[in-house]
């Protein structure tokens, strides 16, 4: 059986050994794992140690007392989920860096004369070239996984294999201020029908692959997929009513 103890006192490596080699001594004790930041410690018993029995086995200065799995438990989890933030971000800093790039050449493209119109359309058309770019390097695989959210894709298998064609058409026209009003309008139902399926994913809680960059880059289903999506439906309705 596992047991759970908080362990005070241990200020160093050297009290970590003497707790370790101190409970290993106990009879019936088969492993001590001792966690010297978290002041913590697993022990693996061969039957049934009393806490009384662990106390009098270390020194005065040491105070050991039982924790509950559960909340050892709640502990490691939180642990867990740390880690997954963590990770999350750093398997999004590609996607944010890309969008700075666009972002930052964008007003570059205008500073001289402003134009905020103009800007956004420039925005827009390299999100679309750039993304569209990633999506080429492996079209087949970028249909499969852009299949497993997008409504679209679900009922016409085609249409994922045709998609980043769109995205660059689409592109060419906002960089080329061509058939605007039709690029626009575009953008807000193709781009609209995937946030549904971006949604839903999200609410389901299943962890699936983001195909907004393709297969090349292997991002997770998160917020920011939604919030990229976003950001170009509100731009284009932005630029449709004003």
């Amino acid at each position: 059986m596992e047991k759970y103890y908080k362990i005070e006192g241990m200020t160093c490596g050297g009290c970590k050994a003497t707790v370790e080699e101190s409970l290993n001594k106990i009879e019936s004790t088969a492993r001590v794992l001792v966690d010297l930041e978290k002041g913590e410690a697993t022990i693996l018993m061969n039957s049934l140690i009393p806490t009384n029995k662990l106390q009098e086995a270390l020194p005065k200065k040491f105070v050991i007392t039982e924790k509950s799995k559960g909340l050892f438990q709640k502990d490691i989890n939180i642990e867990i989920s740390s880690k997954k933030e963590s990770n999350k971000v750093q398997q999004l800093k590609p996607l944010f860096i890309i969008l700075f790039y666009i972002t930052v050449a964008s007003l570059m493209l205008n500073y001289k004369t402003w134009d905020w119109r103009a800007c956004m359309l420039d925005f827009m058309g390299l999100f679309y070239i750039v993304f569209s770019f990633f999506k080429m390097l492996d079209l087949r695989g970028f249909a499969v996984s852009f299949r497993m959210y997008d409504p679209a894709a679900k009922r016409v298998p085609i249409y994922g294999k045709i998609y980043p064609f769109i995205e660059t058409s689409l592109g060419l026209l906002f960089l080329l201020r061509f058939e605007i009003d039709i690029a626009l309008v575009l953008t807000v139902v193709i781009l609209g029908v995937t946030t549904v399926g971006v949604t839903k994913t999200l609410l389901s809680k299943k962890t699936i692959q983001c195909a907004c960059l393709g297969t090349a880059l292997k991002l997770p289903m998160t917020e920011a997929t939604f919030i990229e999506n976003a950001i170009m439906i509100v731009m284009a309705i932005g630029m449709l009513i004003i």
